[in-house]
């Protein structure tokens, strides 16, 4: 039995005794299989477990994708993660390769989902998303789809390989298959090993002592980035690889590649911020003026490893005579750190993390109106979460994004814009959602958004409206309207005051004004469409470009 492989079943034994609601109805084996689908999704994609329980999909009729996850639109382009699951109850020496026929199948899966001309059978849980994926491409959108086949056991073998090689001719920039099992999951929860380096860095070096730490500032060739993952790999990673997005994905590591390809090479140093390292302890021969030898104890790389997974991938597939990067360089700090300050490290990851964009929503955290809600849901029971890492979660916590959300959709009316340009919701859209905005009506409308999201998640009727996945903010808007209506009150006049008799009247007649926003859309729908029979992408379509709003006014 392999060690790895018998920890990760304990944990799935613990999840399904903990969490059975989640993993669709079946004996202990099937909900297993699912349990270890959703654990590598929440370890892949750096994500909470609750939080994945909706991507799964696995069923019949699924096309051999038991996980799916629609990335937001950047650029024209939108990432698609799918997951297939393999697990393998009675054998646990995780030795076995991935099966050749669930190659097969996410080969002919890549082939099929995402042609919207083609027809395809699908289970009322996964024909929703795909049908949502197919409508983004007939708007011109280009998907970029990372496959990752799981499993307890040993990647695929050759004859796999060459089913997805073939495949990569015709797909290479808009394609990425990957293999996670239970060694990559302990990888990822356990402790960083142990690393010990020689840095071999070029010209001269700064190095000051602050506060009983110690401080290196130089310059280093990305061959020798290049040089130390070739030995080391991902253990120079504080945390797992699983945040490297490849070259494919995402533009900042296309851009980095890019540069060192090109005639600019040379200036990288000036288009990069850098790398910072965290060690136990650093030294070097001080009789050198330039061009040192650093020997570093225990290090780690906590900022940079976007950068330097790129160098190391653009280096190692550079073919013929252009040699990559030969003249590039790129700024590097060595930090190092008492033991007394080791919980230092964490905070010096998060402040020197600035190579990929920010989030916008923690630059507005210390904005006053949001300090404002803060204090506001604190006076009503209710913790709220200016940044991503604020507090923990729970019915009584509201994040600062779904506040944003569901106000877009309810108060300002503008429910498409709500869930497909989430990314402008702290930018561009910020001050319309939330000028005027006060604790009261935040709350309120997060509460009747999230009763929605629970119906759409766990329909009540036995044949829900097809529309029912594309239509929660669509219908939170429309509930809200009719609560508005039968108090007699207005938006403005919402505060600290009326707002538990709101709270109150929306939830002793939840279902009621569910139903009413339902046959309302249902109605627009027709206005729309007449009696003619709707595709799922066409319904797609409509929600996301808001040809409802003027049916529904």
């Amino acid at each position: 039995m392999d060690i790895n492989a018998s920890i990760i079943d304990q944990q799935l034994t613990g999840l399904i005794d903990k969490h059975s609601s989640w993993l669709p109805p079946g004996d202990d084996n099937k909900k297993r299989s699912a349990a270890f689908v959703l654990l590598c999704m929440s370890n892949c994609l750096d994500m909470p477990l609750e939080s994945c329980v909706d991507m799964l999909t696995e069923g019949g009729n699924d096309a051999g994708v038991d996980g799916l996850r629609i990335g937001e639109i950047e650029d024209g382009e939108f990432l698609i993660t799918i997951f297939q699951g393999k697990y393998k109850v009675k054998n646990l020496d995780g030795t076995a390769n991935f099966p050749e026929n669930g190659v097969k199948s996410a080969v002919n899966t890549v082939q099929v989902l995402f042609d919207p001309n083609r027809a395809i059978t699908l289970n009322n849980k996964i024909a929703p998303v795909v049908e949502e994926i197919r409508s983004l491409i007939r708007d011109g959108y280009i998907p970029k789809v990372h496959f990752v086949l799981c499993s307890n056991g040993a990647k695929w073998n050759g004859i796999a390989q060459s089913w997805i090689d073939e495949l990569y001719k015709d797909y290479s920039d808009k394609l990425e298959f990957s293999h996670f099992n239970h060694d990559s999951i302990v990888k990822i929860l356990q402790r960083t090993k142990h690393v010990d380096a020689d840095l071999q860095l070029s010209g001269k070096i700064i190095v000051e002592d602050m506060n009983y730490m110690r401080v290196l500032l130089g310059r280093i060739s990305v061959q020798q980035i290049a040089v130390l993952f070739d030995k080391h790999e991902d253990r120079l990673l504080q945390r797992n690889i699983r945040r490297y997005l490849g070259l494919s994905s995402n533009r900042v590591n296309a851009a980095i590649n890019q540069t060192l390809c090109s005639d600019k090479s040379d200036k990288f140093y000036f288009y990069n911020n850098g790398i910072t390292v965290v060690c136990d302890k650093f030294d070097y021969n001080a009789f050198q003026k330039e061009d040192y030898k650093v020997q570093l104890k225990n290090m780690q790389i906590i900022n940079g490893g976007q950068t330097c997974k790129t160098i190391h991938e653009a280096l190692n597939t550079s073919t013929g005579s252009n040699r990559v990067g030969e003249s590039s360089y790129v700024m590097i700090r060595i930090y190092q750190l008492s033991e007394e300050n080791k919980d230092f490290v964490q905070d010096i990851t998060y402040a020197t993390n600035s190579q990929n964009p920010v989030d916008l929503r923690d630059l507005r955290s210390n904005d006053p109106i949001q300090k404002q809600l803060e204090i506001g849901m604190r006076d009503l029971g209710y913790h709220y979460k200016r940044q991503r890492e604020a507090g923990s979660g729970g019915s009584n916590f509201i994040t600062s994004s779904i506040a944003a959300e569901a106000t877009l959709a309810i108060w300002r009316e503008k429910p498409h814009q709500a869930k497909f340009r989430r990314k402008e919701h702290f930018g561009k859209l910020y001050e319309e959602i939330f000028k005027t905005l006060n604790a009261a009506q935040a709350i309120l409308a997060v509460l009747i958004f999230r009763e929605v999201e629970n119906r759409r998640k766990r329909p009540k009727e036995e044949t829900p409206p097809p529309f029912l996945p594309y239509a929660s903010h669509y219908l939170s808007m429309l509930i809200t309207r009719d609560l508005l209506k039968e108090s007699n009150i207005r938006l403005k006049d919402i505060t600290h005051k009326n707002y538990s008799a709101l709270v109150q009247s929306f939830q002793e007649s939840s279902a009621v004004y569910h139903a009413n926003a339902v046959a309302k859309v249902t109605e627009a729908l027709n206005k729309c469409y007449g009696e003619r029979d709707i595709s799922l992408q066409q319904l797609s379509a409509t929600f996301r470009r808001g040809d409802l709003l003027e049916m529904l006014v």
